[in-house]
């Protein structure tokens, strides 16, 4: 069985807004196990990020004006994940930005189509009721490194529930390439690739910017019962 862990980063919250994919990562797994094979690429949204995603992600839209559009990249990340089973923490977050990208280009995919989706945060819910159940609070849990995670990345996020994703339902770890296995044919852990991001610049907000925002979601707070942003940061 092959299967992809995908994470995204994006331009904001909502699709039907405008917003855009800024950031794809896969990592692939065959019969659970990790292969060594990832996709990784940044994406000019042909818009602005908005400045509370950067605080999330930081990734700036100087950053991205030199970076390829979705449509130069969607064949051969369509051709990446065709067939294969999607591994995705709050899957509806990611496929629905995926389906806004692929639905702007000919011929229109879908990608439920094409793939399956295992949700792993309903995965998570469902054997920890009750419990934060955050990509962080999981490495915790199971005992998975994560102290390269000051900001979210698309690689390093797939990379990371990868390991999760494992030993939450119980299986392999380990690189069946790994070269630096035992001679009891034990391997000597998961390749990391995060060497090879570039390092990008943190632009965060300043009390002002903090107050006023905590202020606009108190009356959003109010005015709705709850807002998507603090929904979106509690499932994550």
């Amino acid at each position: 069985m092959r299967q992809i862990v995908l994470d995204t980063e994006t331009t904001g919250i909502d699709p039907n807004d405008g917003h855009r994919i800024i950031e794809i990562g896969c990592v692939e797994v065959i019969e659970r196990e990790l292969t060594g094979r990832n996709y990784h690429v940044y994406i000019n949204p042909e818009r602005e990020v908005e400045a509370e995603a950067i605080t999330v992600h930081g990734i700036t839209n100087e950053f991205l004006t030199d970076k390829p559009r979705f449509a130069e990249i969607a064949d051969e990340f369509f051709e990446f994940i065709k067939g294969a089973e999607l591994v995705i923490h709050n899957a509806a977050f990611d496929v629905g930005f995926m389906d806004a990208e692929f639905a702007r280009l000919k011929p229109v995919r879908k990608t439920a189509d094409h793939c399956g989706i295992v949700d792993s945060l309903a995965i998570a819910r469902a054997k920890h009721p009750g419990q934060k159940n955050n990509l962080d609070a999981l490495c915790k849990r199971y005992g998975v490194d994560n102290s390269n995670r000051e900001l979210h990345g698309a690689l390093l996020d797939a990379e990371i529930l990868a390991d999760v994703y494992l030993l939450m339902t119980g299986g392999q770890t380990a690189l069946s390439l790994d070269a630096g296995a035992g001679d009891d044919g034990t391997a000597g852990g998961i390749r990391r690739l995060t060497g090879s991001r570039p390092a990008l610049a943190v632009i965060r907000a300043d009390d002002a910017e903090a107050s006023a925002h905590e202020e606009f979601l108190a009356m959003m707070e109010k005015q709705a019962g709850h807002t998507v942003w603090s929904k979106l940061q509690q499932s994550e």
